[in-house]
């Protein structure tokens, strides 16, 4: 009888610890033509208490050389993005074509930018309730900000511990938009953890962010400076703004006529531009068409929706009823209130970027220069907040003999910041311009890879 209840004892804790945490190979995919000729792992990692949330990640070790390349964090936007619109649309091995003729004979192709090309990427459905994520109690379907810092600290952990070949690698948090919040504090995250003792020791370098969203009024204040630099508006209205709204473009005295009278005109003259990248026309979501993202969403949606592309993925069947490649209900938009699922408790990271100066830590940070969604503008302006001074001045950096965009470098006691401009990128700029980003982040993980090896 002893030896029933240990057996039966030993096989629970067996199948409780396969169902915290699981992985498996994905060989092939509906929509590509034979094997995959890359290493896609995919699984769950158990976060929270007693591990009641549940994370889907999608693994893709590097095409180069997996065993010394580095590991990549990556988060989507949103809040709300899952991990594989970037896998599939930006800087994963993979881009699914988006023509909507074709929405039941999907074709994948090979990314010949993709980030996997360097280096081992984990794309993550972050948090609950995003993507293949789910949580098994109510409570977990609740996140924040600084909740989801912490969650995905301890799901690095653990990933790491489930795959510790990859334990020594050198490790860069990354991410886009709005992950601009999240990233900076997950990486401190990592780095106090290390210095408390935690267990295991990761070997964090640094960390990366595509059109950062940082801090929660400068960010959209600066589209109006914008909007003036890239001939948005006019000259008339530039300046009576500046002097009638005193800085403030976004909280407005009501009360201040001029200064409403401006913003007006603002609105009139940029209502009809694509915030995400200015030179592109602005879309009829009802009617999608490519290039437009919308047009892109629902050729993944169907995709991502088919029972054996979730099976292919070795997804668990009956969590989750809809896969949507963003859950709206997290989504920010400027000034949007806490939801039921979701609180946006984070205004800003500058003091997060601030701490992470002390350390030893590598940052590259990248804007597309026709980005309207959080400008080159207000970037520029929390990065000089910083106080860390300039290594190298403002100067183009090419692709082959033509200027891809600019960047400058700051640096000091071993912290090192570089900041790059994308010419003629958007919002998303590996969508953009794939060539001038995937040359540019190649070039700055192999800078300190060569570094930590000489």
């Amino acid at each position: 009888m002893k030896f029933i209840y240990l057996t039966t004892l030993f096989l629970f804790f067996f199948f409780l610890r396969h169902f915290t945490t699981s992985k498996s190979i994905t060989k092939t995919l509906p929509g590509f033509d034979g094997d995959l000729p890359f290493t896609l792992q995919t699984g769950y990692i158990g976060v929270g208490e007693d591990d009641t949330i549940q994370f889907f990640y999608y693994f893709v070790e590097s095409q180069r050389d997996p065993l010394h390349d580095p590991l990549v964090l990556y988060f989507a936007g949103g809040p709300g993005t899952s991990g594989l619109f970037p896998l599939l649309q930006q800087i994963g091995p993979l881009t699914i074509l988006s023509d909507t003729s074709k929405r039941n004979n999907v074709t994948l192709e090979m990314n010949p930018n993709s980030l996997t090309k360097v280096a081992n990427v984990i794309f993550i459905d972050c948090p609950a309730g995003v993507g293949f994520s789910y949580a098994t109690t109510y409570e977990g379907t609740k996140s924040s900000d600084s909740i989801l810092a912490l969650l995905s600290y301890q799901f690095l952990t653990k990933w790491i511990v489930e795959n510790p070949k990859f334990m020594n690698h050198q490790l860069y948090i990354s991410g886009i938009s709005y992950m601009g919040i999240l990233v900076p504090m997950v990486t401190l995250e990592a780095y106090k953890g290390n210095e408390a003792g935690n267990q295991p020791q990761l070997n964090i370098k640094g960390y990366l962010i595509i059109s950062p969203l940082t801090d929660k009024f400068s960010d959209f204040n600066s589209r109006f400076e914008f909007a003036h630099r890239l001939a948005l508006i006019p000259d008339d209205v530039y300046k009576s703004g500046k002097e009638t709204c005193g800085g403030n473009y976004i909280y407005n005295n009501p009360n201040n006529a001029l200064c409403s009278y401006n913003l007006q005109r603002f609105d009139e003259c940029t209502s009809g531009i694509n915030l995400e990248n200015i030179l592109e026309p602005l879309c009829d979501d009802a009617d999608p068409e490519p290039p437009c993202v919308a047009a892109t969403n629902v050729i993944i949606e169907d995709w991502g929706n088919d029972e054996e592309v979730q099976k292919a993925l070795h997804v668990r069947e009956g969590k989750i009823d809809t896969w949507k490649k963003n859950n709206e209900t997290m989504h920010y938009y400027f000034e949007k209130n806490d939801t039921t699922c979701y609180s946006y408790d984070i205004f800003s990271t500058i003091v997060y970027h601030k701490q992470l100066v002390t350390r030893n830590c590598q940052v590259l940070i990248i804007s597309g220069d026709h980005d309207m969604t959080f400008p080159y503008v207000g970037t520029e302006e929390w990065i000089k907040s910083l106080g860390v001074p300039i290594e190298s001045p403002w100067n183009p950096w090419f692709v082959e003999t033509q200027v891809a965009g600019y960047q400058m470098t700051y640096g000091k006691n071993g912290y090192s910041l570089t900041y790059a401009t994308v010419k003629g990128a958007g919002h998303s700029v590996a969508f953009n311009k794939p060539e001038e980003f995937s040359t540019l982040v190649y070039a700055w993980l192999d800078h300190y890879a060569y570094l930590s090896d000489s």
